[in-house]
């Protein structure tokens, strides 16, 4: 493989800032969601060299999918690569939709063998950069030659069409060759995130009925090794699950055990095979990959999605919502274990032909400058991240962003949780240098790929909304009836027809599919999220249903007490639940980080419990405002609020903690009352 620094593209004059329509609210009032009125319209610069330029033109191409999917979507479609071609678009009974029907193609070929005749043969499709500061290139050519090798592996120890392959990699180019050698010969992959126990990696092993598992030695974060292989090792202990060969990866070449007739090397397996392997015609309904939903109570559900429909979407999303192009070097900087890394790390970039850049580590180490030097360094031009990052950037300060110079990026893009207002400002102002245009997607793994998007050329944003809906998703705001709500009224978000990488299924259970997502509103998907939409048509996500808190007979959102605290100017981050409370049903109680230098105290506390109350109104006000150095996240920066819920009830933590960045925080939260 290329162990070549990427060249660094020439720098480009940056785009005039962003206008803003109208400010009903100064930038820096504070301000809940209720009450966000600033808008901005994206720059007429940045709007003439978009694919969709305008409102208009959104709302033309926004029609036509709704009203006429089969043209639409028939159109779009003919952007990949067919062995044989769809007879019939979509065929669709409640629950159970089939898209491109009759129609063969295949993700890998889709993603690397068509780019392999002309210019882009050559181009990086993958920049990595380890977290100890090793650097390597794969170029498209480099890209498919690694993945053939590698799927020659996989049939050289009898992996087949359908088979179902767990993978337990490190953030490093051979979790996406590893993808792409399974989708090249058929197999079903299962990536499971590097930072998931034994317990975990056994129930996926299990569940799926994996016969091979690809994992390394180890892995860096924050400078200390990861244990993969071990975890492995512990989850397969007994004999008791499927799995005949595990394949590993020597990233930190400590020493491991290997288990004979069991365990190999990736690097000796290279030893034996060619990179000669044509990809295998795939039917356009086979399955692609499972990926089981993580971080709640009760059997993970493993998420099925299929081959055409899932890829088309994802490089439609690429193509529209990141307006990604050839001279675009785009960052995700999502851990591809979740679906994120999988749509918009490797599918939906390589399947455009972009250059996908590839980071191991945590984002402050050595440092908290690193994503800004790396930034710097590959002059990235789109970057995409999580909400919970963005509040730590805010919190850790903004020198560390002055140390570099971020003016190659044109657009950012957030994903994860809703974003708050103040955090939106920022992450506008001082990252994007107040001339990026922001897209703040809503998704889900379920549904594959963006949902609810700003179009970057087109859409007038507001900070803390996701806007309007993406292509062929018919969006709907619901009672507990069915029946549509008001403006500004909050309800249950649906979608009322069927999308082309929606999920298929739950593995080996269909029943749980019907009851899960299609039992609350017959021949709707309930997307388990609440909602509300503004006078503009914008939709505003105000959490998860079940992250609703009851005061009172008020329902409230948490995520709107959460952004009403965060802007304060001493808060850099905060996570809200409810408790039981016998007088008003639930209570509220307030986690929260302060920015660095600023002193807790009762008097701070008791200032944040005004401020709530200000901003949202009396039935807002905390009921206790409790001061955390950190909050409970996982490595993906998902904050985990069902421990949260179990401390600020009193109760003992229950359920699997293994997820946790660090698990003193929970220790620290326990012994911490209001301040």
């Amino acid at each position: 493989m290329s162990q070549k620094k990427a060249a660094k593209p020439a720098a480009k004059k940056p785009a005039p800032a962003l206008k803003t329509a109208k400010t009903k609210v100064a930038a820096s009032s504070t301000k809940s969601h209720m009450t966000e009125n600033r808008v901005f319209k994206p720059s007429a610069e940045f709007s003439k060299n978009a694919r969709i330029s305008s409102m208009a033109q959104y709302k033309r191409m926004y029609e036509e999918s709704i009203k006429q999917p089969d043209k639409f979507f028939g159109r779009e479609a003919k952007e990949l690569q067919w062995t044989k071609p769809f007879s019939k678009v979509l065929d669709w009974k409640c629950p159970n939709a089939k898209w491109f029907t009759g129609g063969k193609l295949n993700v890998s070929e889709n993603c690397l063998d068509r780019h392999l005749n002309g210019p882009r043969k050559t181009k990086a499709a993958l920049i990595w950069e380890g977290e100890p500061g090793e650097k390597r290139v794969l170029t498209y050519q480099q890209l498919h030659r690694e993945v053939c090798r590698f799927a020659n592996v996989l049939k050289r120890h009898k992996v087949k069409k359908g088979d179902r392959v767990v993978i337990y990699l490190p953030m490093i180019p051979e979790a996406a060759i590893a993808m792409l050698a399974c989708a090249r010969i058929g197999a079903i992959h299962n990536v499971v995130f590097g930072g998931f126990s034994a317990e975990s990696i056994k129930d996926r092993v299990v569940d799926s009925g994996a016969t091979l598992v690809i994992t390394a030695d180890g892995g860096y974060r924050r400078g200390s090794v990861v244990p993969l292989k071990k975890n492995v090792d512990d989850a397969l202990k007994g004999n008791d699950t499927t799995v005949k060969t595990v394949i590993v990866y020597r990233r930190t070449c400590q020493d491991v055990h290997i288990e004979e007739g069991r365990d190999v090397w990736w690097h000796r397996e290279l030893e034996y095979v060619d990179a000669h392997c044509p990809a295998v015609a795939m039917d356009s309904e086979a399955a692609l990959f499972i990926l089981y939903t993580s971080g709640s109570t009760g059997k993970p559900k493993g998420i099925l999605h299929t081959t055409g429909g899932y890829l088309l979407h994802a490089q439609m999303t690429c193509k529209y919502v990141f307006d990604m192009n050839d001279q675009d070097v785009y960052w995700c900087t999502a851990d591809v274990g979740w679906v994120t890394g999988h749509s918009y790390m490797v599918y939906g970039p390589l399947a455009l032909g972009a250059t996908s850049l590839m980071y191991e580590g945590a984002p402050n180490w050595p440092e908290n400058d690193r994503f800004w030097r790396i930034i710097e360094e590959y002059a990235v031009t789109i970057f995409y991240t999580a909400p919970t990052a963005i509040r730590a950037f805010m919190k850790w300060g903004d020198e560390w962003l002055k140390k570099h110079d971020l003016s190659s990026l044109r657009l950012l893009g957030t994903v994860g949780e809703p974003i708050n207002p103040e955090a939106w400002m920022w992450y506008h102002n001082k990252v994007g240098g107040g001339k990026c245009p922001i897209v703040d997607t809503w998704w889900q793994t379920e549904t594959g790929g963006h949902m609810i998007t700003p179009i970057p050329g087109a859409t007038p944003t507001k900070p803390g909304t996701a806007t309007l809906p993406f292509f062929g998703v018919d969006t709907a705001i619901v009672d507990d009836l069915g029946k549509e709500v008001g403006t500004d009224e909050q309800g249950k978000l649906v979608i009322r027809k069927p999308w082309p990488s929606m999920l298929r299924g739950i593995w080996g259970d269909k029943k749980r599919y019907q009851d899960t997502y299609w039992s609350e509103f017959k021949g709707w998907y309930f997307a388990g999220d609440g909602a509300r939409r503004d006078k503009d048509g914008n939709i505003w996500i105000i959490g998860r249903i079940d992250d609703v808190l009851n005061v009172a007979g008020h329902r409230l959102g948490t995520a709107e007490v959460e952004s009403a605290l965060v802007s304060h100017p001493s808060v850099a981050e905060a996570a809200v639940v409810g408790r039981p409370d016998e007088m008003k049903g639930q209570g509220i109680v307030c986690f929260v980080t302060v920015k660095e230098g600023i002193q807790t105290s009762r008097d701070l506390s008791d200032e944040l419990k005004k401020h709530v109350r200000k901003v949202i109104g009396p039935v807002a006000t905390p009921d206790e405002v409790r001061f955390a150095a950190a909050l409970p996240k996982t490595r993906s920066g998902k904050i985990m609020r069902r421990l949260l819920k179990q401390i600020a009830a009193g109760e003992i933590i229950k359920g699997d903690t293994t997820t946790l960045e660090d698990i003193n925080v929970i220790a620290q939260l326990v012994s911490s009352g209001e301040d």
